[in-house]
């Protein structure tokens, strides 16, 4: 128990280092994005203030129990204090965290050595994680070949956010045979048949650098793949609360600026108005911004909480809550980053500051998942009670 008690203690000061950070986060992520460049100086600050401890479990050296459901209060607070600063940094962090729970996760079939491998990279060279998963737009199903000693990967992925610092990608793919099954590969980025497009020009989450990336003939010894089972309800949840989780913060980081840019206007909307602080129209929409952010950081806040406290019998009520944390967060970031410009004035809208990449940055990613999908099924659970099959709420 007292263990426990030092890791959240541990957790609590890293999450307020993390807080105070959020403006340098912020100083770095516009150079990320006026750049378009990975955001290699944020992921370095994060790496040396220990936040890879939450990603790693307590038998390695980190913060985490190990548990399927341990550790994701402490993750998606962290999380929003970093997206607050910069949300590509925020995506890139939040992959390498959701790629080490299925790594090091109850069930993993990956070798003991390369775990204690990974995990000592992890905390103490900043290894970075990919997830190669998404095949949209490409030809082809990306497969793994029995050979001996390890299997042989060829294949297309598109979306590989969190390349920019290589790293190692967790590739999902099919392992070939007389009953084809969905597999795992753990591949090193830097591999000489690893071929890393430079094809991400998005408008927004440009420093994610999730660009496309091409396997060929890329021989991966036993102990670094294993077959791909069902993600569970679990894992689901605390997906849709790290979505949220980013969208939170890259609307608090908004809200930052907006705020801090408004308290050196000189003027008020209206000429009776001397200040913005006298002015009651800039006072009222600002007022309403903070509301709605209030609002849905509680509810990520408890429905982490409740995902990390809860048992089976819950899930899906508590999936239901995640689904909602998800939905009110991405409201409340399009939100306060669509007024940025409307409340501090036609100067704003400089490159000088790139007010914009905030939006860009929230629309971009909301788009990645769009909040009517999960509407239908909250909407179906008040009426029903239960929720479908996960693989009609999200694809795998």
């Amino acid at each position: 128990m007292s263990t426990q008690l030092d890791s959240a203690a541990e957790a609590r000061t890293l999450i307020a280092a993390i807080r105070e950070s959020r403006e340098e986060l912020a100083e770095g992520g516009f150079v990320s994005d006026r750049d378009n460049a990975d955001p290699a100086a944020n992921l370095a600050l994060l790496a040396g203030l220990g936040a890879a401890r939450l990603a790693v479990p307590s038998e390695y050296g980190g913060l985490w129990d190990g548990t399927e459901r341990g550790g994701w209060g402490a993750v998606i607070r962290a999380l929003r204090e970093v997206s607050a600063g910069d949300g590509p940094t925020g995506q890139n962090w939040l992959t390498t965290v959701l790629v080490a729970r299925e790594l090091f996760g109850p069930g993993s079939g990956f070798a003991e050595s390369a775990r204690g491998e990974l995990a000592g990279r992890i905390l103490d060279d900043g290894l970075r994680l990919v997830s190669s998963v998404a095949e949209t737009g490409v030809t082809g199903r990306t497969t793994a070949r029995p050979v001996e000693g390890g299997v042989v990967l060829n294949g297309t992925k598109s979306f590989n956010s969190n390349s920019g610092g290589q790293g190692m990608a967790l590739v999902r793919c099919v392992l070939e045979g007389e009953q084809p099954a969905p597999h795992q590969v753990l591949v090193d980025l830097n591999h000489a048949r690893v071929e890393l497009h430079d094809d991400w020009d998005n408008m927004g989450q440009r420093g994610t650098r999730s660009r496309t990336a091409t396997y060929r003939d890329v021989f991966v010894p036993d102990g670094r793949h294993q077959p791909a089972g069902q993600f569970s309800p679990v894992f689901l949840g605390a997906a849709m609360l790290l979505h949220a989780g980013l969208m939170q913060g890259i609307g608090e980081g908004a809200l930052d600026a907006l705020v801090q840019h408004t308290r050196t206007m000189k003027r008020g909307s209206l000429p009776r108005f001397a200040t913005p602080a006298d002015d009651p129209l800039i006072l009222r929409r600002i007022g309403a911004l903070s509301s709605k952010l209030a609002a849905s950081r509680a509810l990520l806040h408890s429905s982490a909480d409740r995902l990390e406290a809860g048992d089976d019998e819950d899930m899906d009520a508590i999936t239901v809550d995640c689904f909602r944390a998800k939905v009110a967060a991405v409201e409340a970031s399009l939100a306060a980053a669509s007024e940025i410009h409307e409340i501090t004035g036609a100067r704003s809208t400089s490159h000088t500051y790139r007010y914009d990449r905030y939006w860009r940055n929230a629309r971009t990613f909301a788009s990645h998942d769009p909040i009517d999908a999960k509407n239908v099924y909250i909407g179906g659970y008040e009426l029903g009670n239960s929720l479908p099959p996960l693989s009609t709420i999200i694809r795998f």
